[in-house]
């Protein structure tokens, strides 16, 4: 400019900063244009795909199959211990041991309980061929054979009773009471069991995992179900047959 004139000077443009966007949540968080989220980054509980969305953890039949054999091997420990117990009073015949002839219901209930394992047999069979209305059927049988099996058992307890045979003053009607209980809890368990059955094939699913899970819970139940209908096969033999 000329010396002692003045000019209107226009405002001099300020610097642009590099990376003047702001991001957040540190080094995991993204600096492209799209604002996507690193996949894997915390706030989720499982992976992300590349849109976002969390991607369902993969079911591994496996671990019911392990935690059902382990359960299995709880279950036949604890009825091993006691039939152990049994077999050595027995043997050694106290004075006080007086068995007694088993009420009729007793019979009733091994129907029972067999004809449940092959009805739940035949609805793990329309599972795996995927006929859910034929597995609900098998199911629903299955479960009513159960609670048909605990109310004869209630039978039993309340005829003994008017037999004058108690859990106190006789060791062999102090095992009847705790096995037969035991088991009808152990029954009672598996009815639980079936009605989650009953919760996953009530209605359609064309979901692989679904399926999946369906196929093996009807498996591992199956393994638990026949299990105990074999143990009271043989305490049924014990009780009537080893006095």
């Amino acid at each position: 400019m000329d010396v002692g004139t003045a000019e209107t000077l226009d405002e001099i443009p300020q610097p642009k900063l590099r990376g003047s966007r702001t991001t957040f949540g540190g080094p995991g968080a993204s600096s492209g244009g799209g604002g996507r989220r690193n996949p894997g980054g915390g706030g989720t509980d499982g992976p992300d795909d590349d849109d976002g969305a969390q991607v369902p953890q993969e079911f591994v039949p496996e671990k019911s199959r392990i935690l059902t054999a382990f359960l299995l091997v709880v279950v036949v420990m604890t009825f091993g211990g006691l039939m152990a117990a049994y077999i050595v009073i027995a043997t050694n015949r106290a004075l006080e041991w007086n068995p007694f002839e088993l009420p009729f219901q007793v019979w009733i209930s091994t129907v029972i309980i067999l004809s449940s394992s092959v009805t739940y047999h035949l609805g793990k069979l329309a599972v795996d061929a995927g006929n859910r209305i034929r597995a609900k059927n098998w199911f629903v049988a299955t479960t009513i054979l159960g609670a048909t099996f605990i109310s004869s058992q209630l039978l039993v307890w309340l005829e003994l009773n008017a037999r004058g045979f108690y859990m106190r003053g006789n060791p062999y009607g102090g095992f009847f009471y705790i096995l037969t209980a035991v088991h009808a809890l152990h029954v009672l368990g598996g009815v639980f069991a079936l009605g989650s059955i009953l919760l996953r094939v009530w209605y359609p699913t064309a979901s692989e995992q679904q399926l999946l899970r369906e196929k093996t819970l009807a498996q591992v139940v199956g393994w638990y179900w026949h299990a105990i209908g074999t143990l009271w096969v043989v305490l049924f033999v014990l009780l009537g047959f080893w006095k």
